[in-house]
């Protein structure tokens, strides 16, 4: 009866208890599963993960972004030295694309390219290293944790709303980076851009500054450039035109002609000529006779003492030739030896 009712009690079970598991975030590392498998502790693999393995992560992160730059700004620098050593025909500036071989190509000195391809290579590694740094502040800020969505869109309305503000300051900048990718003009250059003419001081993303010959200092926003005349980049052309009165033409193109063909053999001007002087003819015919033009084509440094010699010779050689004599001579006029009539006006002013 004992053994009956001893039977009919149930045995309790014994109580099992249950292992804890790390969190997801550490069973998805390789890391942590394989100290989890290694050491058969949940808890030494959780905390090894939020110690040893999170750190580590964001170290390898920090490591490879600043490895990446450096890949990028060595790239950046060979490409700007092989820019300023010698780039193709095509990309090359106009000035050192003068088609004449009284130019040597190797005499013209290429600052002006090594000064831009300088100045795109700064902007392009400021452009490399706020990317890459950026990207690698949002991997560090989603291996802590962070929910980077609402961040990202409040950085998106920040961008929208800034780029509202800032359009002046936007359209600047990328007026002035196509202006140095296309070498509009270059610090040296004398420049027109409608409201200031004169000799570029400095060149930026944002602002260009212009000495004029007045010596003012201009300083004009990239975006509010709209046109651009450079009278530096490549070849310049000097007209002239001498009036000759009403001498012969072909005597006077001959003596011309000549002084030209002097112009152009002299030996510290002829580097700095790009084409022979050329005597065109009559240009026009006003009341005081006949004006002969004459061009020549230099380089964009000598136009200003190729033009000065240019206009002495011809001048010397109108006078010597004694053409200029006839000039003045045409323009008197014979006064009458008789005196005016009573009440005739002279012109000339006396008392009342």
């Amino acid at each position: 009866m004992n053994l009956a009712i001893l039977a009919a009690v149930p045995t309790p079970s014994p109580t099992v208890t249950s292992t804890p598991r790390p969190s997801q975030s550490c069973l998805d590392s390789f890391l942590c599963r394989a100290v989890l498998d290694a050491t058969d502790t949940p808890w030494f693999a959780e905390g090894s993960y939020y110690i040893l393995i999170k750190p580590l992560r964001i170290i390898a992160i920090v490591l490879v972004a600043m490895l990446i730059r450096w890949l990028l700004h060595r790239t950046i620098s060979r490409l700007v030295d092989a820019t300023a050593e010698g780039v193709p025909t095509v990309l090359k500036p106009l000035r050192e694309r003068i088609p004449t071989a009284a130019v040597d190509p190797a005499l013209v000195v290429p600052e002006r390219r090594r000064q831009r391809a300088a100045a795109i290579g700064s902007v392009l590694r400021s452009l490399v290293t706020a990317v890459v740094f950026g990207i690698a502040v949002l991997l560090v800020l989603s291996e802590l944790s962070f929910n980077l969505a609402p961040l990202l869109a409040s950085a998106g309305i920040a961008g929208v709303a800034l780029g509202f503000g800032a359009q002046t300051l936007v359209k600047d900048l990328i007026a002035g980076l196509f202006m140095l990718l296309e070498d509009q003009y270059g610090v040296g250059d004398t420049v027109d851009l409608g409201e200031a003419t004169g000799v570029v001081e400095a060149v930026g993303l944002r602002i260009t500054t212009i000495r004029d010959g007045r010596g003012v200092l201009w300083y004009i926003r990239n975006g509010e450039i709209i046109r651009v005349g450079n009278k530096s980049q490549g070849w310049a052309m000097v007209v002239v035109d001498m009036p000759i009165g009403f001498a012969g033409t072909e005597e006077a193109t001959a003596v011309l002609r000549t002084a030209a063909a002097s112009v152009a053999m002299d030996p510290e001007l002829a580097p700095e000529i790009v084409e022979a002087p050329e005597v065109l003819g009559v240009e026009q015919v006003t009341v005081d006779g006949a004006v002969i033009r004459t061009v020549i084509k230099t380089t964009a440094d000598g136009q200003l003492p190729v033009g000065r010699e240019l206009r002495r010779r011809l001048a010397e050689a109108l006078e010597n030739s004694g053409i200029t004599a006839q000039i003045a001579a045409s323009r008197m006029y014979v006064r009458s030896p008789s005196p005016p009539p009573e009440g005739h006006e002279t012109g000339q002013g006396g008392a009342t």
